[in-house]
């Protein structure tokens, strides 16, 4: 389902040369209870009140983390890190991540990951499914998400302009954000809907698309972009 934008009706096909995905909710189901984790880091009452300040919109708990004492600081990353390798005894692959990958991979459209999880947590996906992304770009890259940087590099790396990328992943603050901010196109996958009406979302945060499975994505891409090979390049 494309969002409002260039690729309403007859619109002329963009070209795109590369893929950038998101892991955690995108590539994986997503097992990580994070408001259960953003209490355990932060406490009952702090966790509320910025909730309150945030007007429901979510915590950027690395950034947060980084305003606190180096001590606080520890404690907080071993919480996280606690919660994400239980996570990781539950890790599954998302239903169409294999398809989609596999056509780009006919197609020879360049494919990427930037996730804000440890790289231990990429590496293992890697091992565990036998989908390779390159560049993949883990926490340790700063700045993160939806810092417009790790996208960036990758743009760089690939030797890609950032207008013939996408960007795909479940967070309208971490990937729209981060795809808007480097100039790439944006691909929100909101599974429940929760994101509805996009209307009412503001320029920045308003994805190019939506879709609701990575099933989509295959068609979507045929249907708005020339799909340009290395050897195709100019």
């Amino acid at each position: 389902m494309a969002a409002s934008g260039f690729c309403d009706g007859g619109s002329k096909k963009r070209r795109l040369r590369g893929v950038v995905f998101d892991m955690d909710g995108t590539l994986t189901v997503p097992v990580i209870d994070f408001a259960a984790m953003y209490r355990a880091v932060l406490g009952e009452d702090v966790y509320a009140s910025i909730k309150s300040k945030n007007h429901g919109s979510g915590i950027d708990i690395l950034h947060h983390i980084e305003t606190l004492e180096p001590d606080e600081q520890k404690k907080a990353h071993e919480i996280i890190a606690d919660f994400e390798r239980r996570g990781l005894d539950r890790l599954q692959i998302m239903p169409g991540a294999e398809g989609l990958c596999g056509f780009l991979d006919s197609r020879q459209i360049r494919r990427g990951l930037i996730t804000r999880n440890v790289k231990h947590s990429v590496d293992l996906f890697h091992l565990r499914f036998g989908m390779k992304f390159t560049p993949a770009l883990s926490r340790e890259f700063r700045p993160y998400k939806p810092d417009p940087a790790p996208l960036l590099h990758i743009c760089s790396t690939w030797e890609v302009h950032p207008s013939e990328v996408m960007m795909i992943g479940d967070s309208l603050r971490d990937d729209v954000i981060c795809g808007k901010r480097a100039g790439t196109f944006t691909c929100l996958l909101d599974e429940t809907g929760r994101y509805e009406p996009l209307d009412s979302l503001t320029a920045d945060l308003k994805p190019d698309f939506k879709v609701s499975s990575l099933v989509e994505v295959h068609s979507l891409l045929e249907t708005h972009f020339e799909l340009v090979t290395p050897s195709e390049s100019e």
